[in-house]
């Protein structure tokens, strides 16, 4: 299992995610979900993926070989537009999952991924997508501001709550890592560390990258005064009365 946020703000795309892939309780490892790529002044585009990490990473190499190909060959690096970066990707990954089914032409559920691309190419405004196991996908937009991948319920309330457009990145960042916290701590198959990737709108160059590791201060800070905050909201509301009832 996984989990991935990317997220709309007025000022830019924000994108986190974590690390952990596991096959049984006993075989857990760290891998990188978290991809960007850019051309200097003219695009900045950064992908997260979900599911099967033997589908993921053969995605993300057919893209980057694509995109180093150097032969005028549609890639992510030369496509018009987002729309035909998601549709691009999209196939690479529906024609993935077919070649790697235990058939061939058939698709299994074992081999199934998700990806979310976001970014800029100049000549239009930030756009993001969440692309689906067959190749198809949908827009963000006003009323879906934010994509997530993998185990979202943990994290989906806090994101509902708090969520607004006009964020600056410092706070969208604070209430991604209480999302992540929230979803960790009711997830084992979820784990550290984050990684996260900023992008400034209109800024056509890759915005500030990291990780949060589990010693990380600010993580721990976060992490612990979230908990305390909700044992004080818990605390400050009125107890049931049998004799109201």
């Amino acid at each position: 299992m996984t989990y991935c946020v990317g997220m709309r703000l007025n000022r830019g795309l924000v994108f986190m995610s974590d690390t952990r892939t596991n096959a049984g309780i006993d075989n857990v490892s760290v891998h990188k979900k978290l991809f960007r790529w850019d051309v200097p002044r003219e695009r900045v585009l950064t992908v997260m993926t979900a599911g099967n990490l033997a589908t993921t990473q053969t995605v993300i190499n057919l893209i980057e070989e694509q995109a180093q190909s150097g032969d005028g060959s549609l890639s992510i690096l030369n496509a018009p537009s987002m729309f035909r970066v998601a549709r691009l990707i999209g196939k690479i990954l529906r024609d993935t999952i077919h070649e790697i089914g235990p058939e061939g032409n058939k698709e299994s559920s074992a081999f199934r991924a998700s990806i979310v691309v976001g970014g800029q190419i100049r000549g239009e405004p930030p756009r993001m997508f969440m692309i689906y196991p067959e190749g198809n996908f949908v827009e963000s937009g006003p009323d879906t501001p934010y994509f997530q991948l993998g185990d979202a319920k943990y994290g989906k309330p806090i994101l509902a709550r708090a969520y607004r457009p006009d964020l600056s990145f410092e706070h969208a960042i604070k209430l991604l890592i209480v999302s992540f916290d929230s979803t960790i701590k009711s997830n084992l198959s979820v784990g550290l560390p984050l990684d996260l990737s900023v992008y400034e709108a209109e800024s056509l160059v890759p915005g500030p990258t990291r990780r949060f590791a589990e010693s990380d201060p600010y993580y721990r800070t976060i992490s612990k005064g979230w908990g305390q905050a909700i044992q004080l909201a818990f605390d400050a509301l009125p107890d049931f009365s049998f004799e109201d009832s």
